[in-house]
This record gives structure tokens, C-alpha cells and sequence, in this order.
């Protein structure tokens, strides 16, 4: 696993305008989908440095500059402070792979652009990747039945565009539509820890091509 060098919130602990906050002194008042999004960032950077569990409400309140009275307002509890972050990393990520899928209808460049969006997505500056792949609280019923949702929408697209191409049973499709989500996931996760010594658009291509010579060799039915 990668680890990451602590988060420097000098920025962060700055206003808008790049005059330093004195210590202690709380954000202005913020409309609600903007306090909200300020929320989950801060508690993203508190996540990704300090994991699910080593994570706490003060520290998250303190990062957004806020009292933990707000921060309760907006999040009951760490958990569903936890949860709205991944369902919102969940839907991008799903976003990524559906336009990917549905960029073109070459088989072929379909398989190259699915790669390469999942290696972006692992390669984002956020580090979204380790809420998502990475969670100390994967054991959570919640938490696990969102990553099975993605995992298994994003395998179903695939295996409906392997049944169409080739008229493969759907139980058939679908295990190939599950092969090709896991090669990606794990490869891309694999490449994120040679700490940038191979390009990603070399990694990523030489997984589509892996990929592409399996998937090519089944009939294309016309």
C-alpha cells in the first residue's frame, strides 16, 4: 500500500483572499450545499491521512475551520459523514466508466478507454481512490453493498456489450464483464505504487492490450 506524506494545510488554514485566518477563528456563514462541500473535503483530507478509524470529528471540524456543532448539523456521525464521501467518489467513478464504455462503438477503443479511465480515476490528485479501494471500514454492511453495486454496475455494462457482440449467455458475459472490471482495479491499483516510474498511458495501454487479445479471440456475431 502507498503511503502518503501528510496533507499540508497551510492553504487551507488561509481565506479566500490569502490572508491568514488568526488560530481559531471559524469560516463565515456558507450557504448549505457549499458549507456541505466544504465539510466532506476536509473530512476526505482527514480521511485519506488518518483512515476511517484513526479519523475524528474534532480534527474534521477543525480542518474546515468550523465548530463541531455545524459540522454535527450537516453529519450525525462519522459514518455518514463517511458514507456521503463515497457515494460521492462511487458516482464519479461510475460516471467515468459509463462514458468511457459508451465513447465509441469500436470494441476495441472501448477496452482502450475504459483502462485509461479507471487509471486516471487512481491517479487523481484527491486520492479519491483510497476511500473507495482502500477503506478500513470495508466490513461495513453499507459500505460494502455500495462497492458491489458499483462493481456489479459496471460489470453488467461490459457483459451487455460482450452478450450483443458475440450472443454469449448472460451468465457467460456477465464472468467476462467481471474479469475485465478486476483486471482494471487491480492493475491500476498495482501501477499507483510504482510511484510514477512507468507513464500511465503506458500502463494503461499495455492492460488494454492484455485485455483486447483475450476479449477478441471470442466470435463476433453479425
Amino acid at each position: 500500500m502507498v503511503h502518503h506524506a501528510p496533507v499540508d494545510r497551510t492553504q487551507a488554514a488561509h481565506s479566500p483572499a490569502g490572508n491568514p485566518r488568526p488560530a481559531g477563528q471559524r469560516s463565515a456563514r456558507l450557504p448549505r450545499d457549499e458549507r456541505r462541500a466544504q465539510l466532506l473535503a476536509a473530512a476526505q483530507e482527514v480521511f485519506v491521512a488518518n483512515g476511517y478509524h484513526g479519523a475524528a470529528m474534532d480534527e474534521i471540524a477543525e480542518t474546515a475551520h468550523v465548530s463541531k456543532p455545524v459540522l454535527y448539523q450537516h453529519f450525525p456521525s462519522k459514518r455518514e459523514l463517511y458514507l456521503a464521501l463515497l457515494d460521492s467518489h462511487l458516482s464519479v467513478l461510475t460516471d467515468l466508466m459509463m462514458g468511457a464504455l459508451n465513447s465509441t462503438t469500436d470494441n476495441k477503443e472501448r477496452v482502450k478507454a475504459v483502462m485509461r479511465a479507471y487509471y486516471r480515476f487512481i491517479d487523481s490528485d484527491d486520492q479519491a481512490h483510497r476511500l473507495v479501494f482502500e477503506s478500513d471500514l470495508i466490513n461495513d454492511p453499507d459500505v460494502s453493498s455500495r462497492l458491489e453495486t458499483f462493481n456489479k454496475t459496471f460489470a453488467d455494462a461490459i457483459a451487455r456489450v460482450i452478450a450483443e457482440d458475440t450472443k454469449l449467455p448472460h451468465l457467460e458475459a456477465q464472468l467476462l464483464g467481471r474479469g475485465l472490471a478486476g483486471m482494471a482495479q487491480v492493475s491500476a491499483r498495482y501501477w499507483l505504487e510504482t510511484d510514477g516510474n512507468l507513464d500511465l498511458d503506458v500502463a494503461s495501454d499495455l492492460i488494454y492490450r492484455l485485455a483486447w487479445r483475450g476479449i477478441s479471440r471470442f466470435p463476433k456475431e453479425t
